[in-house]
C-alpha cells in the first residue's frame, strides 16, 4: 500500500513539474545515445561483409543475399518480442533482451566461420538479427516522454549518435580481419568479434542506466490524466486518422527499407568484382552508413517544422536519383559510388524519420510499443525479401539493373503520402 502511493506521489511529481519530466527526457535520451553508439558499431558487421562471407563459404554469388535476409528475417521476429516484451515490461527490458541476443548470435557467425558450418552461419545470423532490431528499436525509447512538436527531432537525435559506431565499424573491417587471422579466426568473421562485444555492452547500458523506463512512466501518466483530469473533446484521437497515419506511415518505411537494403547489399560484391578491395568496400559502406544516420538531426528538426509528408516525398526523390546513379556510374569508379551510395543512406534516413513520426503520432502510450513492434516486422520482412532477391536479380540481370528497379520502386512514395494528404481534408 505505502509502495502504491509512493509510486502514485512520484507520477504526480512528473505531471506537477514539467522541469522535472523535462531533465528525465534529457537523461533517457542521453541513455539511449550512448547505447546506440556501441549498437551503431554492432550492425556494421553484417551489413559489410555478411555477403562476403557468404560468398566465400558458399561459393557462389546467387546466394550473397541470403545473410542480409537471414539477419533482417531474424530482426522481424524480434522486432515483435521486442515490442510485447517492452509494452508489458518497459523499453528497458525489451531492448537490452534484444542487443544481448543479438550479440550471442555474432558470436555463432564467428564459431560458424571457423567450422566452416553453412547451418550454424545461417542459424547465427537470425539470432544476430536480434541485435539490429534492437538498435532500430531504441529510437522509439525518445519519443515516449516527447511531445508532439519533439517527437522527430527524438527520433533523429537516438539515430545519430549510431552515427559514431556504425561509421567506425566498416572502417574497422581490414583491423577487425587481421585481428581475427591473428587468434585464428577467417578474416572475414572478425568484424563480428566487433559486434558480439558492441551489442551485448549496448544491452548492458540499456539495462544498468533506463531507469525509470520511459515507457512505463508515459503509461501511468497517460492512465494518471484520464482519471483526474476533464476530458476535452477535441483532443480525442480520431481512430480513422490514427489508422490512416500508421498506413502511410508503414508504406513508407516498408518502401524505403526495401530499396535501401536490396541496393546495399549487393554493392560489396558488385565492387568486389571490379576489383576493389575490403578496405575500399569499407568506405564506400562507411559512407553510407554515415548517410543513414548522421544527417538524423536536420532531418528530425525539417519532420516537424516542414511536415512529415514532405520529408516523405523528398525520401522517394533523394531514393530515385540513388538508384539512377548506381546503376549507371563506372563499377570502377569509387567516387560515383560513395555518391549513390551516400544517397541511399540519406533516403532512406529521411523515409525512416517522416515515417517513424507519423507512426508515433498514430498511436497511444498503451499500446504504443506492441504496435511498433508489429509495424517494424512488416519494415524488417521488407528488408529481408530485398536482400533475398537482390542476389538473385544481380545473378540473373546485373548490379545495374537491381539498382534502377530499386530507384523507380521508390517512387510509390509520392502517392502514397499524397493521398494521405488528401483523405485528411
Amino acid at each position: 500500500m505505502f509502495a502504491k502511493a509512493q509510486e502514485l506521489d512520484s507520477i504526480e511529481s512528473y505531471i506537477d513539474s514539467p522541469e522535472k519530466l523535462k531533465k528525465l527526457y534529457r537523461r533517457v535520451l542521453f541513455v539511449v545515445c550512448l547505447s546506440q553508439i556501441f549498437g551503431g558499431a554492432g550492425l556494421a558487421a553484417g551489413v559489410t561483409v555478411g555477403a562476403l562471407l557468404a560468398q566465400q563459404m558458399l561459393g557462389t554469388d546467387a546466394y550473397a543475399g541470403v545473410p542480409v535476409a537471414l539477419l533482417t528475417l531474424g530482426s522481424a521476429a524480434a522486432a515483435f518480442i521486442i515490442g510485447k516484451l517492452s509494452q508489458r515490461y518497459g523499453r528497458r527490458t525489451g531492448l537490452s533482451t534484444g542487443f544481448i541476443v543479438g550479440g550471442l548470435g555474432a558470436v555463432g557467425v564467428v564459431i560458424a566461420a571457423m567450422v566452416n558450418s553453412v547451418i550454424l552461419l545461417f542459424a547465427s545470423l537470425l539470432i544476430y538479427g536480434a541485435g539490429t532490431s534492437a538498435n532500430l528499436q531504441a529510437r522509439y525509447a525518445g519519443t515516449d516522454l516527447a511531445n508532439k512538436k519533439q517527437r522527430a527531432t527524438a527520433i533523429s537525435t537516438t539515430m545519430v549518435m549510431t552515427t559514431f559506431g556504425a561509421v567506425a565499424g566498416p572502417n574497422l573491417v581490414e583491423v577487425m580481419g587481421e585481428f581475427a587471422s591473428l587468434i585464428g579466426v577467417p578474416s572475414l568473421a572478425g568484424p563480428f568479434i566487433l559486434s558480439a562485444a558492441a551489442f551485448i555492452l549496448a544491452g548492458l547500458v540499456l539495462f544498468i542506466m533506463l531507469r525509470p523506463d520511459p515507457l512505463t512512466i508515459a503509461n501511468k501518466i497517460a492512465a494518471y490524466k484520464l482519471v483526474h483530469e476533464p476530458i476535452n473533446k477535441t483532443e480525442i484521437p480520431d481512430k480513422a486518422i490514427n489508422k490512416r497515419g500508421l498506413m502511410v506511415g508503414a508504406t513508407v518505411m516498408v518502401l524505403t527499407q526495401i530499396v535501401m537494403v536490396a541496393i546495399m547489399t549487393m554493392t560489396p560484391v558488385h565492387m568486389k568484382h571490379h576489383g576493389h578491395d575490403l578496405a575500399e568496400v569499407g568506405i564506400v559502406i562507411g559512407f553510407h552508413i554515415g548517410a543513414m544516420y548522421l544527417p538524423s538531426l536536420i532531418t528530425g528538426v525539417l519532420a516537424d517544422k516542414v511536415g512529415r509528408t514532405a520529408m516523405s516525398i523528398a525520401s522517394g526523390i533523394t531514393l530515385l536519383f540513388a538508384g539512377l546513379l548506381a546503376a549507371f556510374a563506372p563499377g570502377n569508379s569509387m567516387i560515383l559510388l560513395i555518391i549513390a551510395l551516400t544517397l541511399l543512406g540519406l533516403g532512406w534516413n529521411f523515409g525512416l524519420i517522416s515515417g517513424t513520426a507519423q507512426i508515433v503520432d498514430s498511436t497511444e502510450p498503451s499500446t504504443r510499443a506492441k504496435t511498433q513492434g508489429a509495424l517494424d516486422v512488416f519494415i524488417a520482412l521488407a528488408g529481408a525479401s530485398g536482400g533475398a532477391l537482390s542476389g538473385m536479380v544481380v545473378a540473373n540481370t546485373s548490379y545495374a539493373t537491381l539498382s534502377l528497379s530499386g530507384g523507380l520502386l521508390s517512387l510509390i512514395l509520392i502517392p502514397a503520402v499524397i493521398w494521405s494528404r488528401r483523405a485528411k481534408t
